[in-house]
């Protein structure tokens, strides 16, 4: 029940409690309606004054109703009134302690700075691939939706040195920087790599100019959600059937076949075999697409057969979510462990 309707109710309780009080006295004692009235008030607070007429039996026990029905409207109201103005304040600080407490335990996790259109797309993301992320946010009303849905979220603004360090930007993987402008990412980017060097940054960028600046303030990458847009529709136009297979195998709601990297472990069997050797597709059913040397910045697509792989390779491959956990496994565990 709704605040309002609550406090209508007991108004309403109380109400008919004085109007049956008036017309009872008005019966049993022949008095007037203020008599009646005042009858009922002094019975109601118990102040013990005099009764204005012969109190018979009938009356004595009309009056105990009164008395009985009158305190218990008026003590369940008080305590709903109290309960009213003072248990939303509780259960929201009760709230804010649990999740900054949370928030305190996080680590390699993910730190989204702004929760708009962009930052809301991230976080539907992370939600759907079990990530663990917290939220900066200034806007009070997007703060409380954020809570609403259980989504960890810090009300502070994310160019804050103190917030990112609330945040735990100290034992964070990565971090998005979705702000509204540029001036504010940037800003961002570079207090967020002053505070952690080895945290991958994505930052996002409005203006065509802004990605140099970006990442010359320490972004790995950049984004740019009107280009991708813009690019989108127009490979939609002139490669309809490669978009459809790239929606298939990136669809976030029903997942056919996906995107993955997976890095090579230094205590994997597959540091120092050819691809031929490491026989992946045949263990996993998995599509090895490109594979990336640790420190290259370019993949090396289509790999050979005859391709020997190195510890801190990492491989862009191509299946379902259980036969990429079954690489990972051979990565970084025992290959022959792994396969039994």
């Amino acid at each position: 029940m709704g605040k309002n309707k609550k406090f209508a109710l007991i108004l309403l309780t109380f109400l008919a409690v004085i109007v049956v009080g008036v017309y009872g006295y008005m019966t049993l004692l022949d008095v007037s309606f203020i008599d009646a009235l005042y009858m009922t008030a002094i019975t109601i607070s118990t102040v013990g004054f005099g009764e204005v007429g012969l109190m018979t039996s009938q009356a004595k026990i009309f009056t105990i109703f009164v008395i009985f029905s009158g305190l218990s409207v008026v003590g369940y109201g008080f305590t709903s009134i109290v309960a009213l103005f003072f248990e939303g304040e509780l259960k929201d600080a009760w709230r804010r302690r649990r999740m900054e407490a949370r928030i305190k335990a996080l680590k390699n996790h993910y730190i989204v700075c702004g929760a708009g259109e962009v930052g809301q797309t991230v976080i539907e993301q992370f939600q759907i691939n079990n990530l663990p992320f917290v939220v900066l946010e200034k806007t009070e009303s997007r703060v409380e939706e954020l809570r609403e849905e259980n989504i960890l979220v810090i009300k502070d603004d994310a160019t804050s040195e103190d917030a990112l360090i609330k945040a735990g930007i100290n034992q964070a993987k990565g971090i998005v920087c979705s702000l509204a402008n540029d001036a504010d990412n940037l800003f961002t980017v570079l207090t967020a790599r002053q505070l952690n060097e080895a945290i991958y940054i994505i930052a996002k960028a409005i203006e065509k100019n802004a990605h140099n600046k970006l990442k010359k303030a320490g972004a790995n990458n950049t984004i740019s959600p009107n280009e991708i847009g813009g690019r989108r529709i127009a490979a939609m136009l002139i490669r309809p059937s490669v978009i459809s297979f790239l929606d298939i195998i990136t669809q976030a709601d029903d997942v056919i076949l996906d995107l993955e990297e997976v890095t090579i472990c230094s205590n994997s069997d597959l540091v120092g075999r050819s691809l031929r050797e490491a026989k992946i597709p045949e263990k996993t059913g998995l599509i090895i697409l490109a594979i990336k040397g640790f420190g290259d910045q370019k993949l090396r697509f289509n790999p050979k057969s005859d391709e020997v792989l190195k510890e801190g390779d990492t491989m862009i491959v191509m299946g379902r979510g259980e036969q990429v956990d079954i690489l990972k496994k051979i990565a970084c565990d025992d290959f022959r462990a792994a396969i039994l």
